[in-house]
């Protein structure tokens, strides 16, 4: 579908194979999760802390690595394009949720966002847990509707001559944003470069850190 902006949404016509909102894994957890919590077994706010932990920090930080790899070995950014399941298998990252993989790179004339309109597959090997926005039904129609207002809640404003194209995820395919590089990073390692890469980059709804910053 075209805007005005020039903006792009893409569905390969995969079939999400899902009914509910909740896969019948997380519809387990979540019963698991209500029980230990009626039960006074787990304290509701530790458990929140320990879902941020692997949404934020443990979870995106394989994702991160690929990008920081991308971004030092220009060799290994091609075998990304050509077959991303392969290039993120060979850092050691696969499985469940990640078995089909297709890397999207943003450039100087294309910023690209992934969203589940159906429900909400995502790269679980490389980003860890979804964060709950991924999966609320607002999240899923206006990225599609109106992708550049959702950037611009998320405090990404584009150049007004950027296109825009969004990527839906299915139970056949899921997407990984590769974000600009950014300037002044030439001399960094790759361990320097991960730093710099956060979770909502490679969804499409971030930016990476600029060069001298760093995630806490």
């Amino acid at each position: 579908m075209h805007d005005h902006d020039h903006d792009d949404y893409h569905d390969h016509d995969h079939d999400h194979h899902h009914g509910s909102e909740l896969s019948p894994i997380e519809a387990r957890v979540r019963a698991l999760e209500s029980i230990l919590v009626e039960k006074g077994y787990v304290d509701p706010s530790a458990l929140d802390a320990i879902i941020d932990t692997y949404e934020t920090k443990i979870g995106p930080r394989n994702g991160a690595k690929v990008v920081a790899r991308a971004w030092s070995d220009p060799a290994y950014a091609q075998r990304l394009r050509d077959d991303a399941t392969a290039a993120i298998a060979e850092l050691g990252f696969s499985g469940r949720q990640g078995e089909h993989m297709v890397a999207v790179f943003n450039d100087a004339r294309t910023h690209h966002l992934v969203v589940c309109t159906l429900c909400s597959c995502y790269p679980w090997p490389v980003l860890g847990l979804p964060p709950v926005w991924y999966k609320s039904a607002p999240y899923r129609s206006r990225a599609v509707i109106d992708p550049r207002g959702v950037l611009a809640e998320f405090g990404v404003r584009l150049p007004e001559g950027k296109a825009i194209r969004v990527w839906d995820s299915t139970a056949e395919i899921r997407y990984l944003v590769i974000p600009e590089r950014p300037p002044g990073t030439e001399g960094m390692s790759e361990a320097q470069l991960a730093e710099l890469v956060s979770r909502d980059s490679m969804i499409g709804t971030g930016l990476p850190l600029a060069a001298g910053q760093a995630r806490t």
